[in-house]
């Protein structure tokens, strides 16, 4: 098993080693990228500036789809290519990504045969990756289901599958397959110059922001897979380098479990602003969501705006008998999409702007690739890299991830404790790990789903360096309630400091600093 050692990369930089490829990014389309590199052979370096999907990619809807609103924006090859990698993922990573059904409510007759057609399409599109058909079903089923639903003038509903996942730990999960196959990812090291050799680009300078060092990277080709900072990277190439970038904020908020029990999730197919509104089971809470709001900067923390959070509230009490209220959320969270604005596209919605991705090449050879989204980060990838060993001079060899089970592939089973199943086969040495000391099978807080020992697994294996990659990616437990995350800070900072030997002043200075990002993701009353 290979962990993600960052001293050993440390030292692979301090060698002088040449990389084939340089991925600037560890979100869902830099990791991605440097999978499918390494998967071909390339020699592959990913350097993050902060922590692996520290951003927009460990802030999503948590959903593997084919995205039932861009069928209705008839855009049909990106769904039938995102229902395509939804079932590619759910054979490469069954231990993270599962089946969720979800059920279409009905209030008027005719919305039945409406929506039951384009699910129809929507399963077809899947073609043998399909989940199962969709269907209609009564008042009473849908009830049966979702017993929290509106059942005033409900007509009955459309019944369909998609996928779910938990966003944050795929991202690790690539980061420790690229490990696995000879490649190196770190984190906390943003890329502060690009290089040039002769015209063309031949590598990057990054600076280790824990010590502060300073590395020369040598590589053959650099990708930008910087998500919505990639216009930041791109002017370091070309310091003029125009906007590509149109990004857009999703808020999401999370509920108690009591305000959708059981296990269908609910999708709202128009809302005012003609979105798709998700409400969705998710780690035993409830997870709203998504807006559509354009946005003119680039917060490194973005928070839900007051607007988005009323318009959340608003369609859940629309078709939810409990209606929710501020006080109800536990936790609320933003994240940025990188979006493509194309010329002369001014003054166009965010929400009609294209999820597809897409590639440029500049003249001095960096490959950039953005736009996309979660379900189809694999295709980014196959494509940055077929650029990439194009600029690079490199030999030609296929993408290998079609097939490519991901770290700690197994299948679920029955006797796996649901928190824990995500580890898939990591989850007998996490096990083992609690055998050998019983105090870390002990609950961080009661009102979170983990465990004392993810937090030494974290340090151990997975590169989590701060308290905050703890507490909100290695484990979700901001996302989930964050008013009991701040609460279990300390006893997790002390667990953390003891394994990567820090001390008490570097423990409270965790505390305050998660104190203060905490508080972005509680909603006052009122």
């Amino acid at each position: 098993m290979n962990s993600l050692s960052r001293n050993k990369c440390l030292d692979r930089l301090r060698g002088g080693e040449t990389w084939d490829i340089l991925v600037i990014g560890g979100g869902a389309t830099g990791l991605g990228t440097a999978v499918d590199a390494a998967s071909r052979g390339y020699r592959t370096l990913l350097l993050e500036a902060r922590d692996f999907a520290h951003g927009t990619s460990s802030h999503s809807t948590k959903l593997i789809h084919g995205g039932v609103r861009y069928l209705a924006q008839v855009n049909i090859p990106l769904v039938r290519e995102a229902l395509h990698e939804r079932g590619l993922l759910l054979q490469n990573a069954p231990h993270l990504v599962h089946c969720r059904d979800f059920v279409v409510p009905a209030y008027h007759y005719w919305q039945l045969p409406y929506y039951g057609m384009g699910l129809w399409l929507y399963d077809r599109l899947a073609g043998e990756l399909s989940l199962g058909r969709s269907r209609w079903i009564s008042r009473t089923e849908t009830l049966t289901r979702v017993p929290t639903m509106r059942s005033q003038g409900l007509r009955g509903g459309i019944l369909y599958t998609d996928g779910q996942f938990d966003d944050a730990r795929l991202a690790i999960v690539l980061a420790r397959t690229l490990a696995d196959l000879g490649g190196c990812a770190l984190n906390d090291l943003p890329v502060t110059a690009l290089a040039r050799q002769g015209g063309r680009l031949a590598g990057a300078t990054a600076r280790d922001l824990e010590t502060g060092e300073e590395f020369a990277v040598t590589a053959r080709a650099v990708v930008n897979a910087s998500g919505v900072n990639a216009d930041e990277i791109r002017r370091l190439d070309e310091p003029g380098a125009p906007n590509l970038i149109a990004p857009s904020q999703g808020a999401h908020i999370v509920l108690d479990r009591s305000f959708l029990p059981g296990e269908t999730a609910v999708v709202v197919p128009k809302t005012d602003d003609r979105r798709v509104l998700f409400a969705i089971p998710w780690s035993g809470r409830v997870l709203v969501g998504t807006t559509d709001t354009a946005m003119a900067t680039l917060p490194l923390e973005p928070r839900p705006l007051e607007g988005e959070l009323d318009y959340l509230l608003d369609h859940a009490r629309r078709y939810l008998e409990k209606a929710p209220a501020r006080a109800d959320i536990k936790s609320a969270f933003a994240g940025l999409r990188p979006l493509i604005r194309p010329a002369g596209a001014k003054g166009i919605a965010a929400s009609r702007l294209s999820r597809e991705h897409v590639i440029t090449v500049s003249d001095s050879g960096l490959v950039t690739v953005t736009g996309g989204k979660w379900t189809t980060y694999r295709v980014m990838g196959r494509d940055a890299v077929d650029h990439a060993a194009r600029v690079g001079k490199l030999p030609g060899r296929p993408s290998a991830t079609a097939s490519l089970r991901l770290h700690g592939w197994c299948l679920p089973t029955d006797d796996q404790p649901r928190p824990l199943a995500p580890y898939g086969s990591d989850l007998s040495e996490l096990n083992e790990l609690i055998r050998e000391r019983p105090d870390l099978g002990a609950p961080l807080h009661p009102a979170l789903p983990y465990v004392a020992a993810e937090v030494i697994w974290a340090a151990r294996h997975e590169a989590a360096r701060m308290l905050e990659d703890v507490l909100a990616r290695r484990t979700r437990a901001l996302f989930l309630d964050a008013r009991a995350s701040l609460e279990a800070a300390p006893r997790v900072a002390a667990l953390l400091a003891g394994e990567l030997g820090r001390d008490e002043a570097w423990q409270a200075d965790q505390v305050a600093r998660f104190k203060t990002l905490s508080e972005r993701y509680l909603v006052k009353d009122g």
